[in-house]
Formats: C-alpha cells, structure tokens, sequence
C-alpha cells in the first residue's frame, strides 16, 4: 500500500469513501451515498475524482446507506469489481439498496408531479433495477478468516457492534497494516454486541460521529415509557423516524419491554417501512449476532403490526386513534415517515421521536434543533407536536467509548486519521487522542493524500 485519499466521510459523517492505491491496484473501502445538507448531497451527482472502471475491488464495512448507498451509481457508471463483505451486511444490502433506489425514483416522479425541482425532468441518481444488478458484484467473507481477493493484500473483517454484520476492517501487504474502524457500535447497546477489540495497526482510520458528546445517562426505557404514556393520555400519535436497520429493531424491542412489564398501555404498534420490515426479519435470521434471543424475536413479531402495501400506509396515514408508529427515514430524509410528518407535525398532541443521530441539514436536525416549520415535498408544516431526541439510543460509540476502543492498542499507529464526524466532534476526537494516548493524528479533509510509508 503507498497511498490513501479521502473521497468522503471527512469533513462530514456521511458520504464514507477511501481510496487505497495497492501494487498498481485501486481499492475503495465503502462506497456511500452524502446525505444532509444540499452542497453535500450534489456530490453524489459528481463524477468521482478517479475513473469506476479503475477500482479494483471494493471493501464494505456495513450496509447503512452512508456507507453502501454509492455502489450502485459505481457499478452503474463503469465499476466490474467485486464488493466484499460479510454475510449480514450483504443480506441488509439486498434491502437497503434496492429500496434507495426505489425511492429515488419515487422522488423523481413526485418532484416532477408537483413541479418542485429545479431540474427537468428530476432523475433519479440509479434506479431499483440498477441496485439490484450492482448486487451481482458482492461476494461474502466470514469474521476473522483472512481473504486475498487482491494479490497481495490480505483483509480481514472484525466484528464492530453498530449494526448486524458491521466491521472493522484489516488491510496487510506483509509491510503495513492499515485498519478502518468503521461505524464502532456501544459497549453496552440494548441489542448489539459490543465491537471487538484490535491490537495494532500501522495507519488507522477512526470514525468520530460523536467525537465530541457523551451520551446521556438517562434511563432511556423510563423516557420512552414516559413520553408515549402522556401522549396517549392526550389522544395523539407517537411517531419515530428510526434507521430502518437498528434502530427499528432496538425500538420494537423496547415497546415490547414496556409493554409486557405494564409500563405502558397496550397501545398498538406499526412499523411502517417494507424495509424495517425486511430487516427486521434478517435481524430474527442473524440472532446469534446480537443479544437477543429467539423467543425475543417472536415476541417483537407478534406485538408489531408490519403495514407492507402503500394502500395500508395511505391507511395508517389517514388513522386518528392513539398509536405508536415507527417509520423511515431516521432523519426524515425520504420515506413514507413524511407523510406521517405531514399529518402529525400539526397536531399539538403528538410526539415525534428522534432516537439517534441527525446530521446537520436533514429535516430531522431542523426539528431537534427548533425549527418551527419544515419543508415537505415542496410546502412547509408547522411544528405543533412535541419533539423529542433520544441520542443515548444512537448506535455510535460516544466520545469516551472510542477512547476506550482505541485504549485497546499496544503500540500508538504511525498515523492515525479521524473521519465520519462532523469538523467540532472531529477536532474534539483529535485533541484527545492526542493529549491522553500521545498519538500523531490528523483531520484529513475532502480529497486530501495520505502517504502510506514502511
């Protein structure tokens, strides 16, 4: 390896692209899609600054769309490599990307019916039938077993909590070992295990989304219990815009919880998202992967109404009864959750739930920051119902969690670079590994080099 380039995810929490230059070969480790503010999200339009036919394989440390959602427009636009992973993050990609493509393309057809973008006609960035060929591409490896799908480089996958089938990911060339944290899961999540230590590197790549916050120590089940029972004593709606893998299965998981300790009415559940839905049910495949067990899954499954058909979404829409609806997407980006906005957001005796992260510029930002009114498909909504932000159900390891990750090492890396955080959480990040462990770290920004030396 002799050379690493900052192609995303720097400067920002999404967008995560690297490209690692090996032997006359390209590697990129993730491929995903901006997501946020306008200036970031046209860099997706933008051709890469290196050609996709180029890229020789790319390595995928977990399907959440930051991270996958650009391999489709890759493969579209000339990529005929392969995408190794592991296999639950290629059974979450089966779903995640046909469904992104899918609502882009629904995107598209609105805009135009509506006449809202600038563009015409609006197109989609690739469309369903795109992803699913892009999905040709992927080739699954196990944790731990080493592969050499590129001469010379030996890659390794490690288990990193976040999400089923996250890692963290190795690359040897029998000189230089580079390691890519990806997104670090908590030590103590409700459901995922924690992420797996590693000893050693030479070069480190180390997200900081929440490189400058702790999270709260609020007993989260308490919050929940108390929000949805003074929402259904004032007769309106709980909405949660949730990630349709993780945090769907985390909530679902703590509904249950209260439910069956009488913390909460019996109220009914819906997850409105077919692709919660599918992950879900990937989620109860791949049990051995987190904490919960079998007879877990089944209870979550029987205490949830799955609302698949858009005329039951229409539905769930037009519903005025008390309810609990969790719906994508988390930050309220796309999705079915805004039709629900639309209808709830109005309403003074609704709640909107936010549990996890929400990068500056998506609508659910706006929200937990204040806004008074938000712009939907073209119209703005007055904020009348109650906004609430659960960070403490975030799936990213916090400030001091990283440190701990990172307390693991045996020796300090030559090098160690702080990505996926926005600048502050980065900077923060940096400052401490610095001042605790004595490190040499920077912040690389969009499109900077990084000499990889012996």
């Amino acid at each position: 390896m002799k050379r690493i380039t900052f192609l995303g995810a720097a400067g920002t929490v999404t967008g995560s692209k690297y490209l690692v230059e090996h032997d006359q070969k390209r590697i990129m480790v993730d491929s995903g899609l901006y997501q946020g503010v306008k200036n970031l999200r046209e860099r997706n339009w933008k051709p890469l600054p290196v050609d996709p036919a180029s890229i020789d394989a790319v390595f995928l440390t977990h399907a959440h769309i930051d991270h996958s959602g650009y391999i489709p427009a890759l493969v579209k636009n000339g990529f005929k490599g392969k995408v190794y992973c592991t296999k639950a993050t290629y059974e979450l990609c089966k779903v995640l990307l046909p469904d992104a493509g899918f609502l882009q393309e629904e995107d598209a057809r609105f805009a135009n019916k509506h006449r809202f973008s600038k563009h015409s006609p609006a197109l989609p960035l690739y469309t369903e039938e795109d992803a699913r060929h892009s999905l040709k591409r992927f080739e699954t490896v196990d944790y731990y077993e080493g592969a050499r799908p590129v001469k010379g480089l030996d890659v390794v996958f490690r288990p990193a909590g976040h999400i089923l089938g996250a890692s963290s990911i190795e690359l040897n060339d029998g000189c230089r070992k580079l390691v890519f944290s990806g997104d670090l899961g908590r030590f103590n999540d409700q459901v995922m295990q924690a992420p797996e230590a590693v000893y050693e590197a030479d070069y480190l790549l180390v997200e900081s989304t929440y490189g400058n916050r702790l999270h709260s120590e609020t007993d989260v089940m308490s919050q929940l219990a108390e929000i949805i029972n003074k929402t259904m004593e004032r007769g309106g709606t709980v909405l949660m815009p949730a990630f349709a893998v993780g945090r769907a299965q985390v909530l679902l998981y703590l509904i249950q919880q209260l439910k069956e300790q009488l913390r909460i009415p019996d109220v009914p559940v819906y997850l409105n998202s077919p692709m919660a839905i599918s992950a879900t049910e990937i989620f109860y495949r791949f049990h051995k992967e987190h904490r919960l067990d079998p007879a877990d899954c089944y209870k979550i499954d029987q205490g949830t109404h799955f609302v698949r058909s858009a005329e039951e979404s229409i539905a769930l829409v037009a519903h005025k009864s008390p309810a609990v609806i969790i719906s994508a997407s988390g930050m309220a980006t796309g999705g079915r959750v805004l039709h629900h906005l639309k209808s709830l957001l109005p309403g003074h005796d609704n709640s909107i739930v936010f549990p996890g992260f929400q990068a500056p510029g998506t609508r659910g930002d706006a929200m937990v920051n204040g806004a008074e009114k938000i712009k939907i498909h073209g119209e703005y909504y007055p904020v009348k119902a109650e906004i609430h932000h659960l960070d403490s159900l975030s799936a990213h390891a916090d400030s001091n969690e990283l440190m701990q990750w990172l307390g693991n090492f045996k020796r300090p890396p030559k090098m160690t670079f702080i990505t996926h955080g926005e600048p502050v959480a980065a900077d923060n990040l940096r400052l401490r590994i610095k001042d605790e462990l004595g490190w040499r770290c920077k912040v690389p920004e969009y499109g900077d080099e990084a000499m990889i030396e012996s």
